[in-house]
């Protein structure tokens, strides 16, 4: 039967992020998306204007019709939550909908870069760090680790050794393991190589190893990138694929999502040119990445 996943997060016109990215790469990989939206935008929230229905009122209809129609998920996903008490309504459904043979994955969006989104709060924060903790696999960037955590991000991206970075961010994650994920997968780590090349890592943690997977650095930071690598990683999950294998195959779509982009002049803020390599999200089982 065909793995279902309810999906909690936002829809926007334009792009090319949060359930529209979730939708087509699930869809793709041989899953059926159950879209929950948290609210609709004309664009996302990075353009200059957009217009927003939020939908916080609406997502318990959503609970209670899915509940009377007696659904069953294999997982559950959320992703941009625009306040504390939307997280409190994705607490409710998990109540409901969160079985011992569903996962629960967390896409903690919160910040970037070192800034938090205009939506954040200490109260939105305190409510996200329960809900990470109650997810059996979390997909934060660098800076919302670090607002999950308690770590001081213009601190840890001082450090200019990679291993000890890396080294570091690992004990971060290992630390927050020990009551919470079973697995946290760290995106978007900016550093260099040992030939000096920039790179972005996305590093996977658990409570028995680590393993680094990398690929160039474009130079740019586009919309939607995190939705699409945290959509692969659940669809991935659904139909039963490795947890590595899964990492090193969203890095290299996403690798060449991004070159084509760049090369095209896409306006960050449209998101990248991901269309046209969703083929490469069909099974692959062998990949793996680099411990250390």
């Amino acid at each position: 039967m065909t793995k279902k996943i309810a999906v909690i997060n936002d829809l926007s016109g334009f792009g090319r992020c949060s359930l529209t990215a979730a939708i087509s790469v699930l869809s793709v990989m041989g899953v059926q998306a159950c879209p929950l939206p948290t609210a609709i935008l004309t664009a996302q929230t990075e353009y200059p204007s957009y217009y927003l229905d939020d939908y916080t009122d609406k997502m318990e209809h959503y609970r209670l019709e899915w509940e009377k129609m007696g659904q069953h998920f294999d997982g559950i996903y959320t992703g941009y939550v625009a306040s504390e008490t939307q997280i409190r309504q994705i607490f409710r459904f998990i109540d409901t909908f969160n079985k011992p043979d569903t996962f629960l994955l967390v896409d903690p969006v919160m910040g970037d870069n070192g800034h938090t989104y205009d939506m954040y709060t200490p109260s939105l924060l305190e409510q996200m760090q329960l809900l990470a903790k109650q997810a059996d696999i979390i997909t934060p960037n660098l800076t919302e680790l670090c607002l999950l955590t308690g770590e001081d991000y213009q601190h840890l991206t001082t450090i200019q050794d990679t291993r000890k970075l890396m080294n570091m961010v690992r004990i971060l994650g290992e630390d927050f393991c020990i009551d919470g994920p079973r697995d946290i997968i760290v995106t978007g780590i900016h550093f260099q190589d040992d030939d000096g090349n920039e790179q972005m890592g996305n590093l996977h943690i658990n409570k028995e190893s680590s393993s680094l997977f990398s690929f160039p650095y474009i130079g740019r930071h586009y919309s939607g990138t995190g939705d699409l690598f945290a959509s692969c990683i659940a669809a991935g999950i659904a139909r039963g694929d490795s947890i590595p294998a899964l990492i090193k195959m969203a890095g290299e779509f996403l690798e060449l999502a991004l070159i084509d982009s760049v090369k095209e002049g896409v306006p960050c803020n449209d998101g990248t040119n991901y269309e046209q390599y969703l083929s490469l999200l069909l099974p692959d089982t062998d990949k793996r990445g680099t411990n250390i």
